[in-house]
């Protein structure tokens, strides 16, 4: 008995030891808190793995479950792998999409951008003035000079000595260019380099007063030189104006020199019974200058409906009477007449019955147009053009004297260019006026209060200062109606209470206001279109369309400082294949 209970015991003992000891090690391996879930996961392990064992023992059933595990497994598999198919499927499927419209979107957003950048440049192009670089160059070199006469930079030689030679290489590369495109290739590598110079300065000089004191100097001794500059270019101009050019000067000589070669009966025009007929169309040209004088009667005639009627009477003075005659006598302007006097031969016009005779030959005038240094003591340099001593010029004032049996006269300038038939003139009613003009209201320098001294009594009592003045050049006189108004005794009146040049300087505008003032008939504005002679701007219609365009101004045709859009309407009535015209080598 003693030994069976004693081989129960360490059965016992042998069965329970090794339990306690797997039991002491699991719980030593895992946490306190999953204590409790795997006892009882042990317990279930162990009822689920008797029940395996039981199944392990039936061979059927192995191979049964094991064909279902499997086929179960691959169809898991195939389930899994064809989610996967179709998620990867469905996120590829996104992914193209968000990426074509991605795509789309930026390639919508890149077709407009696109047409926007084309149109920016082209509109970047437009707005972009064609001297930008130049001005950019220009500006640097300013800026150059300011840091280079800052006392900061006097310190530094060798930034001084950069500095000189950038604007040595600007300079070369700037040239006498307006535009870009007349820079050379290397102007933009000058450009680049001269802006690190001037970084460099910068970082150097950062005081902007000194730099703004500087540049105030530098503008008010620009705007001081271009004073001066305009003054001189405004003497300069007129001189120019005074300047006849040198094939002018030979023309008249040798004109001269023909005539006198030819025989008395060689010398006279013919159709002289016509000169008195007031029936026909009468002109009247007093002029020095005979191309000038030739190219108005040309385009006069080459308009004309009918040239047969059209009476051409020029005045000139004695050193040009012969060249004068020699023209037309060698030129005859077609069925045209022409008469040809000299000034000398008006033995009724002396210092005694004119007073502005007396006064142009007087030393005071003469003091007034010929001393030293004019242009230092009259800013009105146009006043002091000498053509105003020539009685030439003042010989408008006399017409009935000049036509003592014509009744109505067309006087011209000998700086217009006729374009339309003229003798529709004649036919216009002046309504008692004496003088038919075309007024120039149009631009305010052309009112009486810019010819005529209105601080002065005598003018602001009798006229009105923002009266439209009118135009010289193209008028027609009513020689009738003028001799009724003895229009010339009042100007003798007005001319001898000028005689201080205090009523108006001289002219003969301002004393043709004063005479004719409530006397002038307006013409229609087509028929006189003026300032050819110094305005660009002159509306190109208006031009097409005038009877008359006028070069009045210092920029005459046949000079050199003509406006050359204007210059073709006067040289196509000029036969420059005439020999005269080749001897001296006056050329279109």
């Amino acid at each position: 008995m003693k030994t069976r209970n004693l081989v129960v015991g360490m059965l016992c003992a042998t069965v329970l030891a090794p339990i306690l000891i797997f039991t002491s090690t699991f719980k030593d391996s895992y946490p306190s808190s999953w204590s409790w879930e795997h006892k009882s996961a042990r317990v279930l392990s162990a009822t689920t793995n008797g029940l395996d064992q039981s199944k392990t023992d039936n061979p059927i059933r192995q191979v049964t479950d094991l064909t279902k595990t499997q086929i179960n497994k691959h169809a898991d598999q195939e389930q899994i792998k064809a989610s996967d198919n179709h998620i990867s499927a469905h996120h590829s499927q996104i992914l193209d999409t968000k990426h074509q419209q991605e795509s789309s979107l930026t390639y919508g957003v890149l077709e407009k951008k696109e047409p926007t950048k084309i149109n920016n440049e082209k509109q970047t192009e437009q707005t972009t003035p064609p001297d930008f670089r130049v001005r950019q160059l220009k500006d640097q070199l300013i800026k150059a000079k300011v840091y280079l006469s800052l006392p900061a930079m006097r310190n530094n030689a060798n930034f001084v000595r950069e500095l000189r030679l950038r604007i040595k290489e600007v300079q070369r590369a700037l040239g006498d260019a307006t535009k870009d495109s007349d820079l050379p290739r290397i102007a933009n590598d000058r450009l680049k380099a001269m802006e690190q110079s001037l970084a460099k300065g910068k970082q150097i000089q950062d005081d902007c007063a000194a730099v703004v004191k500087k540049l105030r100097a530098m503008l008010h001794s620009t705007e001081e030189q271009l004073r001066v500059h305009k003054k001189q270019t405004l003497f300069l101009t007129q001189l120019t104006a005074k300047t006849l050019p040198k094939g002018l000067h030979c023309l008249p000589l040798r004109l001269t020199t023909e005539y006198y070669t030819l025989n008395s009966s060689q010398r006279h025009f013919p159709n002289q019974e016509k000169l008195e007929d007031p029936r026909l169309f009468h002109y009247a040209l007093f002029s020095d200058n005979v191309l000038a004088a030739a190219v108005v009667v040309n385009s006069t005639v080459t308009h004309a409906k009918h040239p047969s009627n059209h009476v051409f009477h020029i005045v000139t003075d004695r050193l040009n009477y012969a060249a004068m005659r020699m023209w037309f006598l060698a030129n005859p302007p077609g069925r045209a007449t022409v008469q040809v006097q000299n000034i000398e031969e008006f033995t009724w016009l002396n210092s005694s019955y004119s007073p502005v005779l007396k006064q142009l030959n007087s030393q005071s005038m003469i003091d007034y147009y010929f001393r030293a240094h004019r242009a230092n003591s009259d800013s009105n340099l146009k006043f002091r053009n000498p053509k105003y001593l020539s009685i030439l010029n003042h010989l408008r004032f006399y017409l009935p004297e000049v036509f003592p049996r014509l009744n109505k006269v067309l006087f011209l300038d000998d700086d217009v260019v006729v374009q339309k038939d003229l003798s529709g003139l004649w036919s216009i009613d002046l309504k008692g006026k004496v003088n038919g003009a075309v007024e120039t209201c149009g631009e305010t320098f052309h009112r009486f209060d810019r010819y005529l001294n209105f601080s002065n009594p005598l003018i602001s009592k009798n006229f009105d200062p923002r009266a439209c003045g009118w135009a010289y050049g193209m008028n027609i006189f009513d020689l009738d109606e003028w001799r009724r108004q003895n229009i010339t005794d009042v100007y003798h009146t007005w001319q001898k209470m000028n005689h201080d040049r205090q009523l108006w300087k001289l002219g003969t505008l301002p004393p043709g206001l004063i005479t004719f003032w409530k006397r002038t008939y307006p013409l229609d504005r087509f028929w006189h279109v003026l300032g050819l002679g110094y305005n660009p701007s002159v509306n190109q219609r208006d031009i097409e369309r005038a009877a008359v365009i006028h070069y009045n101004g210092n920029m005459k045709p046949w000079l050199e400082i003509n406006i050359p859009k204007y210059r073709n309407y006067w040289t196509k009535h000029v036969d420059y294949d005439q020999l005269y015209l080749r001897e001296c080598n006056i050329n279109p």
